[in-house]
């Protein structure tokens, strides 16, 4: 019976690295610019050059684009490779279904290829308010169908999936798409870190207020899915196939759920985590005390602790 520690989520549970680090965040987040009131293009190049709370994101030297076939023309896929390749990880970029990019994040596709052997795929899939829904979950699905044709091309027959925040929805949501519209269940297993599952928001999202910005608050987890999903209720935002804490999960593969306590999205993670297993799927749940939303993005020992998590349930699951 899986049963969480209650000194997990204890103040003095939380390390002096992350306390600091969320000092520094919060100080650097202070007076900056709301993506909503500048344009979020704006952000995004900001972010590109590193300027904000998020630390430069360094280029790979090994990393490639590729074009596929999308639903609105070509297609872009950053791939980083190991040396010697067994298959393929999807990877889905977060940033709230607004911010962030497949090139953003190289550092972390080539821990991943390089411990787990596979080829790092990162998804450029359409954002929003320029691209609103159905556009970035049409795009995550056409890569998910090209990577399965084409896992030969990369060196075997290993196929696993992954994202963070808004990229574990979508990595969720492709997960679905796959199965109800292909029957597909090519994945042998997912990797959803500080996901958000619950479009309509759970209680931690709606209770973490906005007071203090940590990355991300309430009104943040608003306007990005008032961008992602314009017009709609929180009621209709939950509808299973927009909100994947709502769906029929059987069927799925092995998942491991990343989430730190000082994260809005803290309870999309616990409540998805027992629907996973609910379903009858296998599914890990690992907690960061005190870690806020993209706590990856900043080097103290609960990421580079939690970087070995990941890649060792990727490995464990692939066999």
């Amino acid at each position: 019976m899986t049963q969480l520690d209650p000194a997990l989520f204890s103040d003095d549970a939380i390390p002096p690295e992350t306390r600091a680090a969320n000092e520094a965040i919060v100080a650097a987040m202070t007076g900056m610019a709301e993506w909503w009131d500048v344009g979020a293009q704006k952000v995004r190049e900001a972010r590109a050059r590193g300027e904000g709370a998020f630390p430069p994101p360094a280029k790979s030297e090994r990393a490639r684009w590729i074009e596929i076939d999308g639903p609105a023309g070509k297609l872009k896929l950053r791939a980083v490779a190991p040396a010697q390749s067994r298959g393929v990880y999807l990877h889905i970029h977060g940033g709230g279904h607004v911010l962030g990019g497949a090139d953003q994040q190289d550092r972390l596709l080539e821990i991943i290829a390089d411990t787990t052997h596979l080829t790092a795929l990162s998804v450029e899939y359409r954002l929003a308010p320029e691209n609103p829904y159905p556009a970035g979950p049409d795009d995550c699905e056409a890569a998910a169908l090209w990577a399965s044709d084409h896992l030969s091309d990369f060196g075997g027959s290993k196929l696993a999936i992954g994202g963070e925040s808004a990229g574990a929805h979508l990595s969720a949501m492709t997960m679905l798409r796959l199965r109800d519209k292909h029957g597909r269940t090519p994945f042998q297993a997912a990797n959803l870190v500080f996901g958000v599952f619950d479009l309509g928001l759970t209680p931690s999202a709606r209770n973490f207020g906005d007071s203090e910005r940590l990355i991300l608050r309430t009104i943040d987890i608003h306007k990005c899915g008032e961008a992602f999903l314009p017009g709609l209720t929180p009621e209709q935002k939950r509808k299973p196939e927009l909100s994947p804490l709502y769906a029929d999960l059987r069927e799925l593969c092995p998942a491991l759920f990343t989430i730190g306590t000082r994260d809005a999205l803290l309870d999309d993670s616990l409540f998805m985590h027992a629907r996973w297993i609910a379903a009858g799927n296998r599914g890990e749940l690992d907690i960061y005390p005190g870690a806020c939303h993209g706590f990856l993005a900043f080097p103290t020992p609960q990421t580079f602790a939690s970087l070995q998590r990941q890649t060792a349930f990727l490995n464990a699951a692939l066999g």
